[in-house]
């Protein structure tokens, strides 16, 4: 009797330590919102220029006389592929590129040839080619500056784990559909009901969500991703399922004591 005590007293400490140690309940949801949180309004055709960031890779490029010396290269390398040369004037014109990569850095400024540090965070690559070949007019003859973010990437969390991908932006104008898609879609546990849409802008981070789930999510779907974009579909709990894995191990040992119990006990009575 002792002994089956005993063994109860264990079974006990051990369900409720496996069961507070062990509970991982959908542990595995991100960027969880208290029921009142409110989210950031989303205006699907606001301002879908893309404003260069801390960290941002640019690909820069200047020329002078509005691109004179590009437009020579360009036309000559169409002549040469016109003559069967193409192969040879296209190494030539590489060869000739004036591309260079800069990084920017936190404080937000780029060290540029003759420029030296300058803020270019903010700015959408329009205004910055602006900026800099005003800056470039000092030294050079109707500049001509050409300015590319080479590192745009998403960020996207398709509802499943184990599945998150970092999707390239190849195309400046790729909708929040097209991401979607180049991950595999949302996936069978997501609720396309609640899909988060985490977004750094001058002010800050902003947080959306976004319903996906009718035909009016279109308006939504549509709408062109920007680099550091962070897609979330949250994943629909699964309580009964995750509720079984998690007392899986306790019932297996729950099975074993109890087993050994009564053993003890025939061998007892014997």
């Amino acid at each position: 009797m002792r002994l089956s005590k005993l063994f109860v007293r264990l079974l006990i400490i051990a369900v409720v330590a496996s069961v507070a140690g062990g509970c991982t309940i959908n542990r595995n949801i991100m960027f969880r919102t208290p029921s009142d949180f409110v989210f950031d309004e989303f205006n699907p055709i606001s301002d879908v220029n893309y404003r260069i960031a801390p960290n941002d890779l640019i690909s820069f490029q200047l020329y002078s006389n509005q691109g004179e010396r590009l437009l020579s290269m360009t036309a000559g390398a169409a002549a040469g592929a016109a003559n069967g040369g193409g192969g040879g004037m296209n190494q030539q014109m590489m060869g000739g590129n004036n591309r260079f990569t800069y990084e920017v850095r936190p404080d937000g400024t780029v060290d540029l040839p003759e420029l030296g540090a300058v803020k270019l965070t903010g700015l959408s690559i329009d205004e910055a080619e602006t900026f800099l070949e005003n800056e470039y007019s000092k030294n050079y003859v109707n500049p001509l500056a050409l300015i590319e973010v080479t590192n745009q990437r998403v960020l996207v969390f398709p509802g499943e784990a184990g599945v998150a991908s970092v999707v390239p932006l190849v195309n400046p104008n790729t909708s929040l559909l097209e991401v979607l898609a180049l991950s595999g879609g949302i996936r069978g546990r997501g609720d396309a009901r609640n899909v988060k849409l985490i977004r750094r802008s001058v002010s800050g981070q902003t947080i959306h969500q976004l319903d996906l789930s009718t035909i009016e999510g279109l308006k939504f779907a549509n709408t062109t991703v920007q680099a550091g974009d962070i897609i979330y579909v949250e994943p629909l709990p699964q309580y009964a399922q995750e509720v079984l894995a998690d007392i899986g191990p306790v019932l297996s040992l729950i099975t074993t004591i109890s087993s050994f119990v009564a053993l003890i006990s025939v061998l007892n009575g014997n």
